[in-house]
């Protein structure tokens, strides 16, 4: 391994997979994470066959699936609650399942967990201070109230979101997050009956995913176009807002409405999307996952796309002579995989509201000539969950 010491930023998906992946390789890894221990940020995901194939590599397939709802086919619903159409899964060779829905809170204990076992050191509500690097390693100072002493890292990798400070450091203000005129309303509520696949439904503008958790839980996400970010949203505005939202449903699905209420840990954001149009690393710092890519939530891929950086990342300090040489050929493996997801999701969430294809995904343009730009067919907003199944140790 050509690296000893590195520094994950960041304790999310994308963060805790690479300290586990790494940690599991011998490296001596820290995590500093700014958000206090037991905080978890969303409610839950769905894990399609690529994600399930980076927690098998990291070695948590099984406790994933343990703690989750495995499924098969997505169907269509009209507004009524007629079923359009049954879509299975691309098939996914050796795994014991082609989908695993969960809740974000089981999957980071998951995470935590491994990591733990694996040997990295976590760090809650602490972040960096400071990062100098230079040809051989960055120095890093830290603030928080449980931080690791100040260091020198022979690596530093971001995984720390959308919003993320190792961005910032590597690119100045160049790629802040831009709005895409759309909301996410999310939700979790008891499982109904009828759920035990995921289900993407339409009534006017409104898009309706539902994505089974576990045999009690599930998972409502509700996207609609927004051109203004609400301010200082309540949870008791965002239930309400969804109670008028399901309206728009016949059927079971718009019988849902009745069970909504604050307490169901109501969220709501803009989806935002963040593309880089050079390399995701200088020196020896480093950013994945949302911080590099963040997406829409159309293709179910953000979280994947994090895990997939994160294990890519290690597999190729693993086999390189030199971190330049292991974060070129990281980069290039995953920047086509990760701008094709984000130019897909772009266009679906045009095409679900409607609007002429643009012929070339929407996602912003990039120079970087192995950056993915097929047009997007119109057959693709049949696409569900898991339509990237390759394996993520191929050479992309």
């Amino acid at each position: 391994m050509i690296v000893d010491r590195v520094l994950v930023q960041g304790g999310g998906i994308g963060g805790l997979v690479a300290a586990t992946a790494l940690a599991r390789r011998g490296v001596e890894v820290d995590v500093v994470e700014r958000r206090l221990a037991g905080s978890v940020l969303g409610v839950g995901l769905n894990q399609p066959s690529n994600a399930l194939r980076a927690m098998e590599e990291i070695g948590v397939l099984d406790d994933c699936l343990a703690a989750g709802y495995q499924w098969d086919d997505l169907r269509m619903i009209s507004a009524d609650g007629t079923v359009l159409a049954e879509i299975p899964p691309p098939p996914a060779p050796g795994l014991p399942a082609r989908n695993n829905g969960i809740q974000r809170r089981e999957l980071c204990r998951v995470l935590l967990d491994a990591a733990a076992k694996a040997g990295a050191r976590l760090y809650h509500d602490a972040t960096t201070a400071a990062l100098r690097d230079d040809d051989d390693g960055v120095e890093v100072t830290f603030t928080g109230r449980d931080t690791p002493a100040p260091g020198r890292y022979d690596l530093v990798a971001g995984f720390d979101g959308i919003r993320s400070a190792a961005r910032r450091y590597l690119f100045g203000d160049r790629y802040e997050p831009r709005l895409t005129g759309f909301s996410v309303w999310r939700i979790s509520l008891p499982r109904p009956p009828e759920l035990d696949g995921v289900v993407y439904a339409f009534a006017g503008n409104v898009k309706a995913t539902l994505i089974p958790l576990s045999a009690d839980d599930s998972y409502i996400a509700l996207v609609a176009p927004e051109e203004s970010v609400q301010q200082k949203t309540t949870p008791s505005r965002i239930a309400a807002q969804m109670r008028a939202m399901l309206q728009e449903f016949g059927g079971w699905i718009g019988g849902l409405a009745k069970h909504i209420s604050q307490e169901n840990s109501a969220a709501h954001g803009p989806i935002e999307q963040v593309t880089l149009d050079e390399p995701w690393y200088r020196g020896r710092v480093l950013i994945g996952g949302d911080a590099a890519h963040a997406t829409s939530p159309h293709m179910a891929q953000g979280a994947a796309m994090a895990a997939e950086d994160a294990v890519v990342l290690a597999q190729e300090l693993e086999r390189a002579t030199s971190v330049a040489e292991a974060l070129d050929a990281w980069w290039k493996r995953r920047i086509p995989r990760a701008g094709l997801v984000q130019d897909y999701s772009a266009e679906l969430m045009r095409q679900e509201q409607g609007k002429a294809s643009s012929g070339r995904p929407e996602a912003a343009g990039t120079s970087d000539p192995g950056r993915a730009r097929s047009p997007c067919p119109a057959v693709l907003n049949r696409a569900g969950p898991g339509v990237h199944p390759r394996m993520i140790d191929e050479d992309d």
